[in-house]
């Protein structure tokens, strides 16, 4: 085993001996508060009385003969020293702190710590928050904190352990299981489809009432089919708009025109009649529900158990309306032959 050679300083000293008890204290403490953005908060993250970090950081501060942190009444925020100092050492103490807990979870058996866990609004609510239960009864030491987000997904600036998205990721340092397909359906009340009909092509709906939802980046979601083998999005001026799904959804239910949904929010209410489909063979290509996290590498037990156990639960769930309607379909199609031959 090759160990690494510690250097020595200047005045040919041990340097790791020599900044240990003075430095280590500081550095974790600086760490805190430029992360938490405040001496406050980084205290409570530590479990120490805010002067204690007060002094750590003014130490190290001393040691290294610059200043760190620019404080008012009101903020607290990195000088540029500070930056450069932040960057150079957070790698080193994030290893050093994920090296004791994956010990720790080795030595101690079971999952446990604490998950956070992010979702875009509408698959958070329907699919994600109903199955933590289930979860925290098989592994009791471990704590979930669901975050509900339909922002573009930043798994390490946002402390992301696991998170569920729709379609695709194309940053290439995250791991996309699907879980899922993610179909997308045209939907509307029975009580509307009698007042106004359905239509049955792309260029009928024109002459319809829809309700749209608003991203989180501002821009009024699209409506995407396939026609004649090729994609098509389609920007329709709604009578409504609401930046939250569950409301998308109601408006239909309560008959003020049609909604693109996906299919996990609006199986039940297809089942039970409360909702119909159209436009059913322009549905757009399926997108999927994923699963992402940010490293295979020394994950700790507790990502791993919820990774596992997210993906046999959501996969269990009777999400699919498209593929049962289809085989229905082809089930009738052939009774009709065969009833035709016989």
């Amino acid at each position: 085993m090759n160990v690494a050679t510690i250097p020595q300083s200047m005045d040919g000293h041990d340097v790791l001996t020599a900044s240990f008890s003075a430095s280590y204290a500081g550095v974790v403490a600086f760490i805190a508060v430029a992360s938490e953005g405040s001496f406050a908060r980084a205290a409570d993250r530590l479990g120490i009385g805010r002067s204690a970090v007060s002094r750590s950081v003014q130490k190290l501060e001393g040691q290294l003969g610059a200043r760190l942190f620019l404080r008012t009444t009101r903020s607290t925020s990195l000088t540029r020293e500070g930056e450069l100092f932040y960057e150079s050492c957070r790698p080193g103490v994030e290893r050093i702190l994920q090296a004791l807990e994956e010990m720790r979870d080795l030595r101690e058996g079971p999952p446990r710590g604490q998950l956070r866990v992010s979702a875009t609004h509408g698959f958070g609510r329907k699919v994600i928050a109903p199955l933590l239960n289930g979860f925290r009864k098989s592994f009791p030491e471990v704590s979930v904190e669901l975050v509900l987000d339909d922002r573009p997904l930043d798994l390490a600036g946002d402390r992301i352990d696991v998170a569920f998205r729709d379609g695709a990721l194309e940053d290439s340092q995250v791991i996309a299981k699907q879980l899922v397909p993610m179909q997308m359906l045209v939907c509307a009340s029975p009580g509307y489809a009698r007042r106004h009909g359905l239509p049955g092509s792309v260029e009928d709906l024109q002459s319809h009432a829809f309700i749209n939802q608003r991203l989180a980046n501002g821009r009024v979601q699209s409506w995407d089919f396939r026609v004649d083998g090729r994609q098509r999005s389609v920007q329709l001026s709604a009578e409504l708009v609401f930046n939250d799904p569950d409301l998308v959804l109601q408006a239909v239910l309560d008959g003020h025109g049609l909604a693109q949904l996906p299919a996990y929010q609006v199986c039940d209410a297809l089942r039970s009649g409360a909702l119909v489909t159209c436009l059913d063979s322009f549905a757009p290509d399926d997108r999927g529900h994923y699963l992402c996290y940010l490293s295979r590498r020394q994950q700790p037990k507790r990502i791993r158990a919820f990774i596992d156990h997210m993906t046999a639960q959501v996969r269990a769930l009777d999400l699919d309306v498209v593929s049962q309607w289809e085989a229905a379909r082809a089930n009738a199609a052939r009774g009709e032959r065969i009833d035709q031959a016989a």
